[in-house]
């Protein structure tokens, strides 16, 4: 039991008629913060050791201008008094504001004029009323209020003014009062009082039932009628509920789904199997998380190994390759995928290996890759490609454009441009760009191309196979789909929890 709850039991105790009638003016003379008193008397109504009632009183305060004015006057009678002294010749506005100073000129003239105490001819202004006609009404009803401590009710005794609502609604136009609310208690004994709180037990224990205790342990009563904590369903984040619209869509298409649940890949899939040279800038360590531990993969389909180790070092396929030392200790390296396309290369391996040879199929995977790249407001280190290819025979440029544009205008994105581009692992490569509406801007939205017959002949395809293929982010249509400028508002540690609960249902409007 704390102290005051000692303090509020102990002031009741006294009879049984004792109660404290203003828990405000009792903190006062007890030295005690009325917040904690408050708190202390509804802890002890819970287990009815005290009765409380909620009342309030209210009162005015007055602002600094307002004490100014109870001083030395309102400004609208510190003007006419101007005039009045000037007498029939009257004042220039200059000479007026010279007189009673800017501040005050500017408050009081519109006041005085209002009240029809002055006239303006030509450039001078002129009273219309003499020494004695006019008093100072402002100045009074706020002295009647100072002197009844704030109170409307009280001014009549107080200072024999009676405030009316006008006046009242007047004073706190000008911002003179402001009303202020106290809350406090009345507080009497309750039923179950008791001058020293005993503390109750909210749980029946182990303990209690082994020692006996429970039968003399007094327990908190149980509310059987209260409701239970609401319990909230599961919502999906906007990149969720785009990812599974990506994938209706492609499933429409007759794409499968690659398997893509390996995050860490070996170099060897992510970059060699691809045609990326081992000094590819992309390789650095400024472009790509590698993994300490463990740093190496344990092994890789070694005669695969040895036809893409050859076919870097002198080439093949009508490629002369990179004349290079291609080095063992490079593929090996572990890393965070940097995209999923090394899951693409394996899918093809096993395709052009599989019993009964090769198959036309088309692939799509929609998973997390990671690059070391710097963040700003249409980049992350960390995001979502979307991957898509199509192997079969005798394949086009234009069969990827086709499947492209399909593909975007199937999730209403039907802006699109196309870009050459340079990738190690494509010839032709396109940049892929979308209009976004907010941004005003096109916003490079995926890549594409057709694989390299140095990529494809290693891996055992028949010579007139070509595999067209694209990969976006995730993250870019779900911005341009949720009109989001900022990928770090939608993807990261920043993101408001808030907004998966109201993100709305992702539906695309597919465009014939």
């Amino acid at each position: 039991m704390s102290d005051i709850e000692s303090l509020i039991l102990s002031h009741l105790s006294t009879s049984p008629s004792a109660r404290i009638d203003d828990t405000l003016k009792w903190s006062a003379s007890s030295n005690l913060e009325h917040n904690a008193v408050i708190g202390a008397v509804k802890s002890l109504s819970v287990e009815a050791y005290v009765s409380a009632t909620e009342l309030k009183t209210e009162h005015y305060s007055m602002s600094s201008e307002a004490e100014d004015i109870i001083a030395n006057g309102s400004q609208e009678f510190a003007v006419v008094s101007a005039l009045i002294e000037s007498g029939a010749s009257g004042m220039s506005i200059p000479e007026l504001m010279g007189a009673v100073g800017k501040d005050v000129y500017k408050i009081g003239f519109g006041k005085c004029m209002k009240n029809k105490w002055a006239k303006k001819t030509g450039d001078t202004l002129i009273a219309l009323k003499v020494k004695g006609d006019v008093t100072d009404e402002t100045r009074d009803h706020l002295n009647a209020l100072k002197q009844a401590k704030g109170d409307v009710t009280a001014t009549a005794d107080a200072a024999d003014v009676v405030l009316d609502d006008a006046a009242i609604t007047a004073l706190k136009r000008r911002k003179l009062i402001t009303l202020v609310t106290q809350h406090y208690l009345a507080v009497s004994r309750g039923k179950d009082y008791a001058p020293k709180r005993q503390k109750r037990a909210a749980d029946l224990t182990k303990e209690m039932l082994d020692s006996g205790d429970w039968t003399t342990t007094p327990f908190k009563p149980y509310n059987f009628a209260t409701v239970g904590e609401k319990v909230g369903g599961g919502y999906l984040h906007p990149l969720l509920k785009v990812r599974a619209e990506f994938r209706k869509i492609l499933m429409q298409m007759g794409f499968q789904e690659m398997p893509t649940n390996k995050w860490v890949e070996s170099s060897f899939w992510n970059f060699d199997t691809l045609f990326q040279p081992q000094s590819h800038p992309a390789r650095d360590a400024h472009d790509t998380f590698f993994i300490k531990e463990p740093a190496s993969t344990v092994s890789v389909p070694e005669e695969y190994y040895e036809r893409v180790k050859a076919m870097h070092e002198v080439g093949g396929a009508g490629s002369i390759g990179y004349r290079y030392d291609f080095k063992r200790e490079e593929a090996f390296k572990n890393l965070l995928r940097t995209h999923t396309t090394a899951i693409s290369s394996q899918m093809l391996y096993r395709l052009a290996n599989q019993k009964g040879g090769f198959t036309p199929k088309k692939y799509f995977s929609i998973d997390r890759v990671f690059r070391n790249e710097t963040m700003d407001a249409t980049h992350l280190c960390e995001f979502h490609q979307v991957e898509g290819l199509v192997a079969d025979y005798d394949l086009s440029l234009g069969d990827l454009i086709g499947t492209i544009e399909t593909f975007f205008n199937k999730i209403g994105i039907t802006q699109l441009r196309f870009k050459p581009a340079f990738n190690p692992y494509t010839e032709p490569s396109m940049e892929i760009f979308g209009y976004h509406p907010d941004l005003k801007q096109w916003t490079e939205i995926g890549n594409s191309g057709m694989f390299r017959p140095e990529m494809l002949a290693p891996m055992g395809l028949p010579k007139n196979v070509r595999v067209i293929a694209w990969g976006l982010s995730l993250e870019r249509p779900t911005m341009i789909k949720y009109r989001i400028k900022n990928i770090r508002d939608l993807f990261g540690h920043k993101v408001e929890m808030a907004r998966t609960r109201t993100a709305p249902i992702c539906r695309f409007d597919a465009v014939a």
